[in-house]
């Protein structure tokens, strides 16, 4: 038995390293040979196949042009994710730094094509459904580029199921299938990553299906000119896919464990493979594998950095150390030793969120004493002046004012120093009591605020010690005493023993949405260490020692921002109006709401029957490897057949490559949406023909393989159905004229949640009505709302004239489960106290007329928007609206009028504003 399970684990590998050729081309007959290469194998050089699938292909493309193209003006406004893309497109061009989840390959074509096209960056994308013409936008230029991405899958999967061997007619079909699946044509039609994502996938998926055919062709093909080309044609695939999406790491780790299962065939060949020829496969592989894919993603990390050379919206993440290399954000070498008297700015260590900052603002509870934020912007309000327990003693006694330790010798801060912080602008000092903070309530959290008045000496709530974190501080003397930037500090407050602390928790609109800091007693360490950057003092000249940031380089910056992306990708967990989870993908549940607008939407869904089949042939294989398996066990010799060991690895290679692409988005807690399963949908599109190959094609005991013309028709009927139910679903991919009629007519289920009531009941009514960029309405789904909520309100809005329908609003309570299943008040009753519900507010428009009854809103001029997706950037908690006025270009002023127009740049972005629809808080403390 243990020898049979071992064998179960290398059954893979055993068809690969099957030593056996066709003897007179009979393909059943097993044949011992002295090498690895694998029975049933022909060489199906793609560079080799005849002028008439050259032609046929070359006809397959156009068609594909032909439908991913058509009518790619439409609709002429932005149009849901474009929302994010386009708007990096024009930061791009404006070389202003931002933060995104995703690599940047696919971001930086789509720039390209922009730019290429006259586009100058001006327009911001900011929300769905603005217009694209009046400001002479190069739009369909920037959609071409997924676009004709789109189209060259086509070629690719014809070419990828001629390279495993299956039929030109099979391959058509796949190709076919590919051009008419709604859901890829309206990917690919829009300014989104999801179309270069695919294309990428598809040519490595291309690229090792040609190199795994000539491996298997054995010791007379290893390391030739073809071997070659298409190991490396995989390590750039490899290389582009992980460029464009993480997603890629899937396809890199589907590839690799194909290779390990080749380099342990070739292991086990002593004969044809002496080790000093396992060492060279074995290096040819992590070489095109390995350090290509690596270089090709830092290459174009590279160009980002190159790209984006000023400040923005996104440098707000990162480390203080790499803003600095940003322009404008650099500073003048600085005093490196911090003395008694020393003006300085106080910096957060962990958060990155600004400057220890005071302003002329109370608080509005608790001690109702002047507020104490982090400020993510360089300001006079930062400045802090650092004066001892006493001051210093002149001829005529204690000398006053903030000038008093201008004069003399100048005195270090060492570890253990006692401090008063005086804030220069508005003369008082940093102070903390037992009072709770206003949104920190926490028992062990103190309030921390600015306390007194110019000429009033303070009291001992004002006196913080200086604790230097010697593991984090750099160099021998910054561990001794303090200097600036190198060395890391707590500031310990005396009469209560709590740490000055900040952590990811914003204060409300009275505190200018600005970071919350208080004096924590438990708070986690990182979130209570602070470190100097600005050094100022009179008796610091021009020969005293200097410091600056250190450059972290390309690969420091390079890290940091790997760290920081999947920092925030990890982060994006909250819930989201479209979301969908993994169980629900294969079988076509739910699908995304784009675009509303003019009695016209456009809804992410799949071509059903595509899905549907391409489904049920993975079961197939499912159900087949179970059974072979239990059949193995019982002694069975399927596996003496060739048909079924081709059949077996050629298909199971396909499903793993579907497997990878699918199951790992069961461990994400992120948001996720129909399109992250597209990558395993093309994958299960292949299974699906090589399945229907082998059964007509190369099986004979179905009776199909000398019966071709059933074969052919059946293709052709498959692809008739196919582009049927792909015209029905037409107009939600493109965008077109519907009627209510059609639209609920192909409406299967109610998960399928495109709102119906935004066409109108019949096809005269476009004639009627003119085109609207009136009001906009969200036709969103019902949501989920807090159990205690129970009752509906009917309010009115603006009347309308007699004739004219009549606009109202209904505060509705639905409740769904997880995969957006409406429950009843008996399920609810169920579920009450078991599990928790989160609120979710969206609105829908419902426009009635004088009978009362609902009517489609598009008479009104009404205007769907789809909510945000947040697969996309997510601003920091600092981060600046780039379309307001950030304060940064003025002079810095005391000025409590100017400081407050400054300090509401960081207040949060109105909820009408399309934005990333979770920003989870992190842990505070």
């Amino acid at each position: 038995m243990a020898q049979k399970d071992a064998s179960l684990t290398t059954a893979m590998a055993k068809e690969s390293s099957n030593r056996a050729k066709r003897p007179n081309g009979n393909p059943n007959v097993n044949a011992k040979v002295q090498d690895y290469s694998s029975q049933g194998v022909t060489d199906n050089d793609i560079f080799m196949l005849p002028g008439s699938d050259f032609q046929l292909l070359g006809f397959l493309t156009a068609v594909a042009a032909l439908v991913r193209l058509f009518r790619i003006y439409q609709p002429s406004s932005v149009v849901f994710d474009e929302v994010h893309f386009g708007g990096f497109a024009s930061k791009y061009i404006k070389g202003r730094f931002f933060m995104d989840v995703h690599p940047p390959l696919a971001k930086l074509l789509l720039t390209l094509a922009g730019w290429l096209a006259g586009f100058d960056g001006e327009f911001d994308f900011k929300d769905i459904g603005k217009d694209y013409v009046e400001p002479g936008v190069p739009y369909v230029a920037m959609r071409l580029l997924p676009a004709l991405m789109g189209v060259m899958t086509i070629p690719t999967i014809f070419l990828t199921l001629k390279a495993t061997g299956c039929r030109t007619m099979t391959a058509a079909m796949g190709a076919g299938l590919l051009i008419f699946e709604n859901g890829l044509l309206t990917q690919s039609r829009l300014i989104l990553l999801d179309s270069p994502l695919i294309i990428f996938t598809a040519f490595t998926a291309l690229a090792w299906t040609c190199f795994t055919n000539q491996h298997e062709l054995g010791p007379s093909k290893a390391f030739d000119a073809s071997w070659w080309f298409w190991l490396i044609a995989t390590g750039l695939g490899l290389g582009a896919t992980v460029s464009v999406k993480w997603v890629g790491l899937f396809t890199i780790a589907w590839v690799g464990s194909l290779t390990v299962v080749q380099l342990w065939v070739l292991l086990g060949d002593t004969t044809a493979v002496p080790p000093r020829k396992w060492f060279k496969h074995f290096l040819a592989r992590f070489f095109c594998l390995v350090v290509i894919p690596l270089t090709f993603y830092l290459g174009l990390f590279a160009i980002h950095f190159i790209c984006l050379v000023n400040p923005g919206d996104g440098d707000g993440f990162m480390s203080s150390e790499f803003q600095a290399t940003l322009n404008s954000k650099a500073m003048q070498d600085v005093p490196a030793d911090v003395v008694l008297g020393s003006r300085v700015s106080i910096r957060h260590h962990n958060t990155h969120g600004g400057y220890l900052h005071s302003h002329n603002h109370m608080y509005p509870t608790g001690s109702k004493q002047q507020q104490i934020t982090l400020y993510p912007h360089k300001d006079e309000n930062n400045i802090w002046l650092l004066e001892n327990q006493t001051q210093p003693e002149g001829p005529d006694g204690p000398i006053v004012g903030r000038n008093a330790w201008d004069t003399g010798e100048p005195i270090p801060v060492r570890d253990g120093t006692v401090l008063r912080l005086y804030h220069f602008v508005t003369d008082r000092r940093l102070h903390s009591h037992d009072v709770r903070p206003p949104v920190s309530e926490a028992d062990w959290q103190n309030e921390v605020s600015a306390y007194g008045y110019e000429g009033f000496e303070g009291d001992a709530n004002d006196y913080f010690r200086v604790e230097i974190v010697k593991s984090l501080s750099d160099g021998a003397a910054a561990k001794e005493r303090v200097r600036t930037i190198e060395t890391k500090f707590r500031l310990i407050h005396i009469m209560t023993g709590c740490a000055l602390f900040s952590h990811k928790v914003k204060l409300p609109d009275w505190g200018f949405d600005q970071q919350e800091v208080t004096c924590a007693k438990q708070g986690t360490r990182p979130n209570s260490i602070w470190y100097i950057e600005q050094n100022e003092h009179p008796l610091l000249g021009t020969d005293a020692e200097k410091v600056n940031y250190k450059n972290p380089g390309f690969i420091g910056k390079f890290w940091e921002l790997q760290k920081v992306m999947w920092t925030t990708n990890a982060g994006l967990v909250e819930s989201h109006a479209w979301d969908s989870r993994p169980p629900s993908w294969p079988v076509l549940k739910r699908g995304i709401n784009f675009w509303g607008k003019d009695r016209r939407q456009i809804y992410l869904i799949g071509n059903p029957i595509i899905w549907w089949s391409s489904t049920a042939a993975i079961c197939v294989y499912l159900a087949f490897k179970a059974i072979s398996i239990l059949r193995w066990q019982r002694g069975f010799k399927d596996y003496d057949n060739i048909n079924f060991k081709r059949f077996d690895y050629e298909i199971g290679s396909t499903v793993l490559g579907w497997a990878f692409h699918y199951f790992p988005f069961f461990l994400m807690q992120r948001q996720l949406f129909l399109h992250h399963y597209f990558p395993a949908l093309y994958f299960a599109i292949i299974v699906l023909c090589q399945v229907y190959d082998f059964v007509t094609n190369r099986i004979s005991a179905f009776g199909l393989k000398d019966r071709p013309a059933i074969g052919r028709s059946g293709v052709a009927a498959f692809l008739a159905v196919s582009i049927v139910v792909f015209t029905l679903y037409a107009p939600l991919s493109y965008g077109n004229q519907w009627t209510q009629g059609a639209c609920n007519r192909v409406k299967l289920f109610e998960r399928w949640d495109f709102d119906c009531s935004v066409f109108p009941i019949e096809w005269s009514h476009y004639a009627l009505e003119s085109p609207s960029a009136g009001n906009t309405a969200q036709t969103a789904a019902p949501v989920a709302q807090e159990l205690n909520d129970k009752k509906s309100q009917e309010v009115n809005v603006t009347p309308q004239p007699a004739s004219e329908p009549s606009v109202s609003r209904v505060e509705k309570v639905e409740y769904r489960d997880q995969d957006g299943n409406i429950l009843n008040e008996k399920q609810v009753k169920e579920l009450e106290g078991k599990v928790s519900f989160e609120t979710r507010y969206e609105t829908r428009t419902r426009v009635i007329d004088a009978e009362g009854k609902e009517v489609a809103d598009g008479a009104v001029g009404a205007e769907g928007v789809a909510p945000p997706h947040p697969d996309v950037e997510r601003l920091p908690e600092t981060a600046v609206d780039e379309s307001e006025d950030d304060g940064r270009a003025y002079p810095a002023t005391a000025s409590p009028e100017k400081d407050i127009g400054k300090e509401k740049s960081v207040e949060k972005a109105d909820d009408g504003r399309p934005r990333p629809a979770s920003e989870p808080q992190e842990a505070t403390g």
